[in-house]
């Protein structure tokens, strides 16, 4: 039998092999997937894990000597190849994929034994040497220059110039809006129960729509009930509509803020002739999550049709299709998201300056949470144990769990800790497990801006966070609006 290229690196001499970490990606879906191959001896089968987010995409890193190497993948039982992944036909007629792996530039100074330390410290510098990718090759990802940015960024512009909100229409679907006249505990009851975070207001005595209502607005009310020390009772939500809460909510941000701001503004929308930049603008400079996109067919602006709730993340969805196929021609796109100047890190050693990256633990009261949201001006925050490791996420749009089994009627938000205001939720979110299962979308520092991306432009999703590969302790979060803030400089 000829010898596996795992065992041809490492009979190759006397000095060992040096040992590089390489991932394997199945992203087919399966319920159980397994890797096997020449390094494994083709009888070891080592079991892969489904990537956080993505559950049809399982991965394993190895650490494997340079050479070549074979491998398949046992799928619920079946062993199977990647036609999607490079392959050979060694004996038999049997396919597998295969990879060759390089051995990572050694340092120029020579390392002996006799020099203590030292061999645990070359190590350290050859495996900071290798960045892993989605593919199975291992590359060295080089820096880019300013001029080439901008060049990136100029395209995805231009593309967004020239585009309307007419491309984010769907084919079919139906969008809710809510009449000011509703209740507020029938409001977020429907929030709820349809799963969407926000819905615009409809004033059927104007002949328009005047506003938007959002789990923003539930967390005040909550924390302004609780500011009286009182439970929330359902007569008080009951007798109070849409229209008297968005009064009363001038008020209290009248009280909490001597600016000379404004505190009511008009309804912030589009047009769907408007540009795909001039929607994202609009949506990062009133900072809000979502703008509906209203067609009206008199000068005037009344005889308003409601077609759609534009968001960053279905135009983030219109870049990624478009450019799908011509990446090569944005390098901007193939850096790894801890070399783009975009979203908020863990502050190096020594480092100052910078947005704070906000953390909770599971046992912080759901006041807290609340109040940190709203402080802190973010929409979600890392829920991580006493390791900083990512537990779960809590985001405003969770607020709205209270809404199940008419919880906030018997809970007080001081008094009842993060954790247990999540299981409040698990029952629609049955993938719900270790790290949150959908909750939480994760990547790595080495990930693409370009793979950052195409997360983020999955309906639903509106943040990343990046953690450390095995310990999942975090390091950073990377959110729609930053994505966009950078894009559009």
């Amino acid at each position: 039998m000829f010898p596996t290229g795992n065992e041809l690196a490492s009979s190759s001499g006397g000095i060992p092999s040096v040992l590089v970490p390489t991932r394997f990606v199945w992203p087919h879906g399966g319920r159980r997937v397994y890797l096997v191959g020449s390094f494994t001896r083709w009888t070891e089968t080592l079991p892969m894990s489904p990537v956080e987010g993505c559950p049809s995409v399982f991965q394993i890193v190895c650490s494997l000597v340079p050479g070549l190497h074979q491998y398949k993948f046992i799928v619920d039982g079946d062993c199977r190849h990647d036609d999607q992944q490079p392959t050979m036909t060694p004996t038999f007629g049997t396919v597998n994929n295969f990879l060759f792996v390089t051995a990572p530039e050694l340092p120029t100074a020579v390392v002996t034994p006799e020099l203590p330390g030292m061999e645990s410290q070359m190590e350290v510098d050859l495996i900071r040497r290798v960045t892993l990718s989605d593919d199975t090759l291992q590359e060295q990802v080089q820096r880019i220059s300013q001029a080439e940015i901008e060049v990136s960024r100029r395209r995805i512009v231009d593309f967004l110039s020239s585009h309307t909100a007419y491309e984010l229409l769907p084919d079919s679907g139906k969008v809710f809006a809510l009449e000011v006249t509703l209740p507020v505990k029938q409001a977020f009851h429907i929030l709820y129960e349809q799963g969407i975070p926000v819905a615009p207001l409809w004033d059927a005595r104007r002949g328009e729509f005047v506003g938007m209502l959002s789990a923003s607005d539930f967390i005040t009310i909550l924390k302004e009930i609780g500011n009286y020390g009182a439970m929330l009772s359902e007569e008080e939500l009951e007798t109070h509509t849409i229209a008297a809460w968005k009064d009363r909510k001038v008020f209290i941000n009248r009280q909490m803020d001597s600016s000379t701001l404004p505190y009511w503004r008009p309804l912030v929308y589009v047009s769907p002739h408007d540009s795909l930049k001039d929607v994202a603008q609009k949506i990062l400079q009133n900072e809000v999550a979502t703008v509906p996109v209203i067609y009206s067919s008199s000068e005037d602006g009344s005889s308003q049709q409601l077609l759609h709730l534009a968001s960053l993340s279905g135009i983030l969805k219109c870049i990624c299709r478009h450019f799908r196929h011509a990446s090569s021609s944005l390098p901007l796109m193939q850096q790894p998201i801890s070399q783009v100047p975009t979203g908020t890190w863990i502050p190096e050693i020594g480092e100052v300056g910078g947005r704070p990256l906000q953390m909770l633990r599971p046992n912080a009261s759901l006041n807290s949470a609340l109040s940190l949201l709203l402080k802190a001006q973010v929409s979600a925050i890392p829920i991580v144990d006493e390791n900083f490791s990512l537990v779960d996420i809590y985001s405003r749009s969770d607020i709205t769990a209270l809404a199940k089994d008419r919880a906030y009627a018997q809970v007080q938000i001081d008094k009842i800790n993060i954790q247990q205001a999540l299981q409040l939720g698990q029952d629609r979110n049955t993938s719900v497990g270790s790290f949150g299962g959908r909750r939480c979308h994760m990547c790595l520092r080495s990930d693409t801006l370009q793979k950052v991306m195409e997360c983020l432009a999955n309906p639903g999703v509106r943040r990343v966070i990046c953690v450390e590969a095995g310990s999942n302790r975090v390091q950073g979060i990377i959110s729609l609006s930053d994505i966009f803030k950078f894009l559009l400089g």
